[in-house]
């Protein structure tokens, strides 16, 4: 939870750095995608330490950079070009908290109850987004987007430390390797791994959508405020109340799928998600409270099959190269993450929505951006369903 709080740490300053900065709604966007693509290549080194070394000492080891780089970003942010290449900094040093854990969640928890489990992890980074938008909206009522910024980077520190602690009576487990495979090996098993395929695509389609709702939400909540006449700083609450729902949408979807099927599970919230990206951005004009109550409602739809993406790989690749399989995962999944923020913000530069316009047409532009690279997400799931009915049947 503590350790996800950075994820969103941007997002949450992004209006007043755009304005302090004077950044187009494109460039704004590429430093999450920056983030994103650090991100991305660091789930992919350490998939392979994971599954070397073990997960959990993957985790403690390669946590310390994950508390101590935001730092980086805090004290020397200064323009596009700097905060871009500090926000991948951080990005590159985040991946320890992720693969590590969703290992140590397969490796100590029951086939039964690992859909539940998988959806609490979820959960506990929805709370993180949460805590560091609310963090910093109480923060930006005392000092400037810098110092909350760093009251938000003192969280990573905190997890970090109470990480080693409650791991201790955890065991270390490798999983051997067939004998005179090697480690490298394991990417062209998981290529050829049909199931695992489906589930890897049908993550990155979802992943589109869910990284770019992220990225963007606060702004958007930012501009309809101002819209009513709000102040500005209320979106972040606003916003943090959308990541309260994702805590519940991780939980509902994680007890779904232990209950009525995995693939099942992916379908119905992706349909609703993918529903809500082609209609949200039109909607700005709406009251506020009814507003927020479909962002809400969005945030629990987008990450309700998260969860189940992770458990489905877990179920259909073999134990000793889990973690590759989650790191090619990372690549394509959040590959499909770095992109869309910048698209998502393009689009709406194209379409004359700029910085904090509260143009209709053209959030609701940017937002179907986000569909339009969804919709494959559901038919790749409906080919899994299928495999995996195929499998039963033989």
């Amino acid at each position: 939870m503590l350790a996800a709080t950075w994820f969103v740490a941007y997002s949450a300053v992004l209006p007043l750095t755009q304005a302090e900065w004077g950044l187009s709604a494109k460039q704004a966007g590429l430093i999450q995608s920056a983030f994103h693509l650090g991100y991305l290549t660091s789930l992919f080194i350490v998939g392979f330490i994971a599954d070397h070394f073990g997960a959990k000492r993957a985790y403690i080891a390669t946590g310390i950079a994950a508390c101590v780089s935001p730092w980086a970003f805090v004290l020397f942010a200064d323009g596009f070009w700097s905060a871009f290449w500090l926000h991948a900094l951080t990005g590159l040093c985040q991946g320890g908290t992720y693969t590590p854990a969703l290992a140590l969640i397969n490796d100590n928890v029951g086939r039964e109850r690992r859909g539940r489990a998988m959806g609490y992890f979820i959960a506990g980074s929805s709370a993180g987004y949460a805590i560091c938008l609310g963090v910093a909206g109480v923060a930006l009522r005392f000092t400037d987007w810098r110092g909350a910024l760093a009251a938000v980077a003192l969280l990573p520190l905190i997890s970090w430390l109470s990480g080693v602690l409650v791991l201790r009576g955890t065991p270390n487990l490798v999983h051997p390797r067939p004998a005179g495979e090697p480690l490298l090996a394991a990417v062209p098993a998981v290529l050829a791994n049909r199931k695992g395929m489906l589930s890897i695509w049908g993550y990155t389609f979802h992943n589109w959508e869910l990284l770019g709702l992220w990225a963007w939400l606060p702004a958007f909540l930012t501009a309809a405020l101002v819209l009513h006449g709000a102040s500005p700083e209320n979106a972040l609450l606003f916003a943090a109340l959308t990541y309260v729902a994702n805590i519940a949408g991780s939980i509902l979807g994680g007890t779904m799928a232990d209950r009525w099927g995995r693939t099942q599970t992916i379908l119905l919230w992706s349909c609703v998600s993918l529903a809500l990206s082609f209609s949200i951005g039109w909607l700005i004009t709406l009251p506020i409270a009814l507003l927020v109550g479909l962002a809400c409602l969005y945030n629990l739809a987008g990450i309700a099959d998260s969860s189940t993406h992770s458990t489905v790989l877990a179920e259909s690749v073999p134990a000793h190269y889990l973690g590759v399989a989650y790191a090619v995962r990372s690549v394509i999944g959040f590959g499909a993450g770095v992109v869309s923020p910048f698209v998502f913000g393009w689009a709406l530069d194209l379409a004359g929505g700029g910085r904090s316009s509260a143009d209709a047409f053209a959030w609701g532009v940017a937002w179907a951006t986000l569909g339009f690279g969804a919709l494959l997400g559901p038919v790749a799931t409906w080919k899994l369903q299928n495999a995996s009915r195929g499998r039963a049947r033989d």
